[in-house]
């Protein structure tokens, strides 16, 4: 599944060829996705122009003159923008055609993404619970501290809920960790205050180079320019299991952690 940085790396891909550009049009091919995507879609859209687009956690909001199309990429889905007469692949489901002869394309082959229209999506649940943007002010150790005092959760559980923290799945989190030192499996709540400090700079950090190469790729994600993301090759702790800790040269071990693999090494986690 797409996480932030696969999220961000598309938003920044696409963003400047939306930007100020008028929709001429809309074909909805296929409109059964993990909400249907509104059957009034091309009314609602054209003749509007796009004034912006921006992530919140993992959701993308294109931002029109009135109202905002929530998209989300779900578990395979991609954005691309592409010239309009661009040959069709199969699951390509929802066009929306531009005033410059391009063409915003949503595909999607498992269909659990969204497209649905609205006019203040910060408002909907799906948006107002989220936590922090991992990248603003306010997430920081003292911050995780705070929050996760008293929490008998293991602290992986903990970095992964949206409400902590918007965007650390379980790619970043496993990597996160693993650079901080902090055994996935200890209670959040026992996690001292210098530790959590160590880890909100290391979240930071690592997703920070997850952008800047372009995401990790882990089955079906590419960004808009078809290209495959590299933080894959820098990855220490996730999908490593029964290798040498790059650190300490111990065996890496696995264990499932609220249904999801979770790497980690015994000798450098604690």
């Amino acid at each position: 599944m797409p996480e932030l940085p696969e999220v961000e790396v598309t938003r920044m891909g696409i963003a400047s060829h939306l930007k100020d550009r008028r929709i001429v049009g809309v074909l909805v091919r296929d409109g059964r996705l993990r909400r249907p995507v509104n059957e009034d879609l091309a009314e609602l859209l054209v003749g509007q122009r796009i004034q912006a687009l921006e992530r919140r956690g993992k959701y993308l909001l294109l931002h029109l003159d009135q109202g905002q199309l929530l998209l989300h990429l779900g578990m395979s889905g991609s954005l691309r923008v592409l010239p309009r007469h661009t040959p069709l692949r199969t699951h390509d489901h929802v066009d929306i055609y531009l005033d410059h002869d391009q063409v915003l394309r949503f595909h999607d082959p498992r269909r659990f993404g969204l497209v649905l229209w609205g006019s203040n999506w910060f408002a909907d649940p799906l948006l107002a619970k989220l936590g922090p943007e991992p990248f603003d002010s306010c997430f920081n150790g003292a911050y995780l501290f705070r929050r996760s005092r008293g929490r008998q959760q293991p602290v992986k559980g903990f970095l992964m809920d949206n409400q902590t923290v918007v965007g650390v799945g379980n790619i970043y989190a496993n990597e996160s960790l693993f650079r901080s030192g902090i055994d996935p499996r200890r209670a959040a709540g026992r996690i001292s205050l210098a530790r959590y400090e160590l880890l909100a700079r290391t979240v930071v950090t690592v997703l920070q180079e997850a952008i800047a190469q372009g995401g990790t790729t882990l089955r079906d994600f590419t960004h808009p320019d078809g290209e495959s993301g590299y933080f894959r090759l820098s990855l220490l702790a996730y999908g490593r299991a029964g290798q040498s800790c790059q650190y300490c040269g111990n065996c890496l071990r696995e264990v499932r952690l609220a249904g999801r693999s979770t790497v980690y090494c015994p000798h450098c986690q604690h």
